[in-house]
């Protein structure tokens, strides 16, 4: 009887320590299931390729299916803010960029604060614009873009994605360091914009290197500058707006990282930066993003924070004086 009571106890102790060793499993193990990648837009656009370039190769590093899932609206907000309130286990990530910095300023009801509601992975990736005019507009470099719109405000209109995206923030960034006055005129997406472009219901555009690639190619589109410090290898003879304008510190890039909920453990976002970084160091993956006409951003979690520090002072004040003017 005795050793039957002493079994039953080393037993119910082994039963005890399996279960301990249980709990501790899934952050250790992480991650144990297939990971949810949120995109606050619709399917198709850059933040979609992107994704999936790096979502294919996390999940190889993982060990379990990166799952692309679109919950477009309202500025990307509606994706952000599915992430902010989701479960902060690492199983449900968001890739989203500029509207991350912009949307406080253009939302003032937004429920949510991305700056604190959201803890960084890694940036992914970032993609210049190109000011274009269209074909039919009598202006041949950004230097004479300038002075006409200095001369006759609000004569020039371009188009963009909505507020918040790289080419509505572009747009405000020219006009804050030119003192030119562009008027914006926000649309439900790319292709609307870019088809009033071309058929010269707007003028001008801070349009995507390889969405205008093509036709500047065909002509209907003019190219002026590129708002990125360096050239665009899609456009080498295309000068930057620091070089068009001798402003030397003028940067400006349309950007993608990876987010999670804020109270996901260290250790997960450790994990998720790891595949990140494979991710980014692939040359196959690399090979997308320059057909996309993007390159990859330093990845890791702490220079991913600082480069949302110094988008949000950059941005911060822009969007501030734009909302005092209005």
């Amino acid at each position: 009887m005795r050793n039957t009571r002493l079994k039953a106890c080393c037993f119910a102790l082994m039963v005890a320590m399996s279960g301990g060793a249980h709990a501790a499993q899934p952050e250790n193990a992480y991650p144990t299931r297939p990971i949810r990648m949120i995109i606050g837009g619709a399917a198709g656009g850059s933040s979609d390729v992107f994704a999936r370039a790096i979502g294919d190769h996390m999940a190889s590093t993982l060990g379990q299916p990166i799952i692309v899932e679109y919950k477009p609206g309202a500025g990307t907000n509606i994706g952000t803010e599915y992430v902010v309130r989701a479960k902060p286990d690492g199983y449900t990530i968001l890739i989203n960029g500029l509207p991350i910095v912009a949307n406080p300023h253009l939302f003032p009801d937004l429920g949510f604060n991305p700056a604190t509601d959201l803890v960084p992975i890694s940036g992914v990736a970032k993609m210049t614009n190109v000011i274009t005019v269209n074909a039919s507009v009598p202006v041949k470099s950004l230097p004479e873009l300038v002075a006409e719109a200095r001369k006759s405000p609000d004569r020039f209109v371009y188009g963009s994605p909505g507020e918040g995206t790289s080419s509505h923030i572009a747009g405000e960034m020219l006009s804050a360091r030119t003192g030119a006055r562009f008027t914006h005129t926000p649309y439900r997406g790319n292709a609307q914009a870019m088809t009033d472009l071309l058929g010269g219901t707007l003028q001008m555009g801070f349009v995507n290197t390889p969405v205008a690639a093509p036709f500047l190619k065909e002509g209907r589109l003019r190219a002026l500058a590129v708002t990125s410090r360096t050239r665009s290898p899609l456009l080498p003879d295309v000068p930057t707006v620091a070089e068009a304008l001798n402003l030397p510190d003028f940067d400006f890039n349309g950007w993608f990282g990876l987010f999670a909920p804020k109270g996901t453990p260290p250790a997960v976002i450790a994990r998720l930066e790891q595949a990140v970084g494979k991710a980014l160091a692939d040359p196959k993956v690399d090979r997308i993003f320059i057909d996309a006409g993007a390159s990859a951003m330093d990845p890791g979690a702490a220079s991913f924070a600082r480069f949302l520090t110094e988008e949000r002072n950059k941005i911060d004040p822009l969007l501030d004086k734009r909302d005092k003017n209005k």
